[in-house]
């Protein structure tokens, strides 16, 4: 049995399955990346909810895992070499567990780099966006009188969406015919723009059909449904 004591985080959020990947997560976008993956995979993991209400991710347990304090984060007990490995970024953690898999990223050279492109613009574009754009719809920036920031946001945010849907114009996934990362990380995050932020109307997203259509596919798929509550909320 794996020994994970050396582990802080392992003292606010015990391990009942040492021997089990263990996820530090909250059911977000960037949180439900994760949860989906796992879930494609089969990989047995063990979920920790990361309780942003009690401020579980500035807790000392859960920096020494993630200094950023930002979910999510994992520690497998069998990573390389069969040692235990701690990860932190959404991003990061798709990649890996994708190698660890051999799931999820094309085999060549050429596709797996790609791949890895359409996830970075995930990363750097669609998640910081979208969620700019949630804060001053729905959260405390909607109050601002000045719209100029909420108007900047809904711009740049449509841009990415016409990005996304030319892409997705004559393919079934970002990739092609073959579901990969680079979906795994984008459509929680277009799901909940329109969907939680209830921003669609905002970006005009019937301009962007290929996009809708893509989001539906994805959601109807059995792990994403199942890893879109992971972890259970209290």
């Amino acid at each position: 049995m794996p020994d994970l004591s050396a582990f802080p985080i392992t003292k606010k959020w015990p391990a009942a399955h040492p021997d089990r990947l263990q996820l530090y997560s909250l059911p977000t976008p960037n949180g439900v990346k994760v949860s989906i993956m796992l879930e494609e995979t089969g990989l047995p993991y063990e979920p920790h909810l990361v309780s942003f209400e009690k401020n579980d991710q500035t807790s000392p347990e859960f920096l020494s895992l993630n200094p950023n304090n930002k979910i999510p984060a994992i520690l497998d007990p069998d990573g390389p070499g069969g040692k235990p490995l701690a990860l932190f970024e959404s991003g990061a953690i798709l990649i890996y567990l994708a190698e660890k898999t051999g799931r999820f990223i094309p085999q060549d050279a050429a596709g797996r780099y790609e791949t890895i492109q359409w996830l970075m613009f995930q990363m750097g574009g669609v998640g910081p966006m979208f969620g700019q754009l949630g804060f001053f719809h729905k959260f405390a920036g909607k109050d601002y009188e000045d719209k100029r920031p909420r108007d900047r946001y809904v711009a740049e945010s449509k841009r990415l969406l016409g990005v996304l849907n030319q892409r997705l114009a004559d393919r079934t996934w970002i990739m092609g015919d073959d579901y990969t990362i680079a979906d795994i990380a984008t459509f929680p995050w277009v799901r909940n723009l329109i969907g939680f932020y209830a921003a669609g109307d905002l970006v005009g997203i019937k301009d962007f059909p290929h996009v809708t259509r893509a989001v539906e596919l994805f959601v109807a798929r059995p792990a994403v449904e199942k890893g879109l509550s992971i972890p259970k909320r209290d």
